[in-house]
């Protein structure tokens, strides 16, 4: 690397990087093809069934794979080529989307080969996340880290818009016709993975053995920071699942089509693409753990007022509030477990991440489908809430060292 470049901000150095914009380009095909997909099979399946429990099941189709196969994937990740493993996965998962189209145009398609599929989707999207995070390290240096994490959340955020809008526009032609599209997203997204070159760092290639499979768990548990981290967004967003009912809101309470659902699923991702931004220009350097902890608050009390509103305009804002909260979570936890974690064990430890943060959102889904079912739907989130804003406070208590943490670096 030329000396001259050390003269550049640091967004252009991050903004320079060819691969590092071909890793972008690929997140937001991705992100893309996953939010459509959510807006497509979310509609499908409470329209063939009106049960807002099969909309649990969904999220519990896709958490079980990432549950099950955690420990290999990050064994996996850790020994193999992480690239082609990410390329293999976009792949397969494309071709389950396609099969939705088809199984959608020919008529066969039923809630329970719905869950079979979403499941085998699950499986493959379980294979892809650790080795996709385990590569933007070898991308950028350590001090630019939190600006690529903040562009590569960005990046998401704006697939996540246009994603549901998207998905829901097209659903007006049919459920074929969104997961067509989803699926030629997955393909395009691997034949971008395929060309990032990186030269990846020397690695032990530990023999398989259940010492080395728990090795990512073990590494967590002794680092309090990590562990609260990753443990207290799993907990907030688990608990404060709002997003897995939209459908319910949309019709019930809102009284709005597809088209309303994919806004209200885009709105997240609007207030999480403004601070995305704001942290691509100006990026978190102190108080990163009080900051967290403050931002997983907000989310709390923007879960309990969308809960209650009626109105299609104020849930919007809310939505948008809920999510910048969270990309606060998203970028602190992401730079702390890349940043603190040597590289021959990111894959380990980004497949348990990638299994506390599918937990979070899969089971998250299911445990708002489940109550809803039990309470009602405003019951649910409004309960998520609230437990939301709890946990927060008993992980301050339990997590002091989080509370305390200054930087995203491992402070000596």
């Amino acid at each position: 690397m030329s000396k001259s470049l050390f003269k550049l901000p640091p967004t252009a150095v991050v903004l320079n990087n060819k691969f590092f914009l071909i890793f972008l380009l690929a997140r937001i095909s991705s992100a893309l093809a996953s939010q459509m997909l959510a807006v497509a099979v979310g509609w499908q399946i409470y329209a063939l069934t009106g049960n807002a429990f099969y909309l649990g099941l969904v999220g519990l189709a896709q958490f079980l794979p990432m549950f099950l196969l955690t420990l290999v994937v990050g064994h996996v990740a850790d020994r193999y080529n992480r690239r082609l493993i990410a390329c293999g996965c976009q792949i397969i998962q494309g071709i389950g989307v396609i099969l939705l189209a088809f199984g959608s145009y020919s008529g066969w398609l039923n809630k329970e080969s719905i869950l079979v599929i979403v499941f085998l989707i699950g499986a493959a999207h379980a294979f892809e996340m650790p080795p996709m995070q385990a590569l933007l390290p070898g991308l950028v240096d350590a001090e630019t880290f939190p600006l690529a994490t903040a562009w590569s959340t960005a990046s998401f955020q704006i697939a996540s818009i246009i994603g549901p809008a998207l998905g829901g526009l097209l659903y007006i032609a049919g459920p074929a016709t969104v997961y067509f599209v989803t699926g030629l997203l997955l393909l395009g997204a691997s034949l971008s993975v395929f060309q990032i070159q990186i030269q990846p760092a020397p690695s032990k290639r530990e023999p398989v053995s259940l010492p080395s499979l728990f090795a990512g768990i073990a590494f967590i548990r002794s680092q309090p920071v990590i562990l609260g981290a990753i443990s207290l967004d799993l907990f907030a967003v688990l608990l404060g699942g709002a997003t897995a009912l939209l459908p319910v809101y949309a019709q019930k309470i809102l009284h709005t089509g597809p088209a309303g659902l994919g806004l209200l699923r885009s709105a997240p991702a609007i207030g999480a693409l403004l601070i995305s931004l704001f942290l691509a220009r100006y990026p978190l350097r102190r108080r990163v753990g009080r900051t967290m902890f403050t931002a997983v608050i907000f989310f709390g009390i923007a879960t309990i007022v969308f809960a209650v509103s009626t109105s299609f305009a104020l849930s919007l804002v809310v939505l948008a509030v809920l999510g910048a909260a969270d990309v606060f979570s998203v970028v602190i936890r992401a730079s702390l477990v890349q940043l603190r974690t040597p590289d021959e064990m990111r894959g380990r430890v980004s497949a348990v991440n990638s299994m506390f943060i599918g937990t979070s959102n899969q089971l998250g889904e299911f445990e708002s489908g489940l109550t809803a079912a039990w309470f009602g739907a405003v019951p649910a989130v409004l309960i998520g809430g609230i437990g939301t804003i709890v946990v927060v406070l008993i992980w301050i208590r339990l997590f002091p060292e989080l509370m305390k943490a200054d930087t995203l670096h491992k402070e000596e």
